[in-house]
């Protein structure tokens, strides 16, 4: 199982370590930008999977969010918060709090834990019920809303 972890977390150390050396590289805009985007993309899926929780449960739209927001926690998002991007405009003024600069070894086990639920409800939902994925539903939803109140301020 160690093995597994440890082969599994590859990807992501991989996407994680190319993002930190191509993201110094970016104007501090553009890389507000683009986790803004990130971010918008993760919300929308998270809405699409309350919608086919909600009423008729609708796998096969299930599916789909859940594997796009598994890719999108697994991304290596969290290293699109480098010095200089404290504060600035992307699509618009950035609602990071300044905690998430100051204390990044927090920020990075709340990002690991994100990716990790993620991966764990885009595992489930294709062959558990519905009751299943929800609970599962609900322990990303809790990683989202724990890192919001640690390091998002108003938008």
């Amino acid at each position: 199982m160690k093995k597994f972890v440890q082969f599994a977390l590859l990807p992501l150390m991989v996407t994680a370590s190319l993002a930190a050396v191509a993201a110094p590289a970016a104007k501090p805009e553009k890389l507000i930008q683009w986790r803004q985007s990130a971010y918008r993309v993760a919300e929308w899926n998270v809405a699409r999977l309350k919608a086919a929780l909600e009423g008729q449960y609708d796998k096969e739209e299930a599916v789909a969010a859940a594997n796009a927001l598994e890719g999108i926690a697994g991304s290596g998002i969290e290293s699109l918060f480098v010095p200089g991007t404290e504060q600035g405009k992307g699509w618009h003024e950035t609602s990071a709090k300044p905690e998430a600069f100051k204390d990044t070894k927090r920020f990075a086990e709340l990002s690991l834990s994100f990716s990790k639920e993620a991966a764990e409800l885009a595992k489930l939902v294709p062959a558990a019920d519905q009751s299943a994925v929800k609970a599962q539903f609900g322990k990303v939803t809790r990683t989202c809303k724990t890192c919001h109140d640690a390091f998002k301020g108003k938008d």
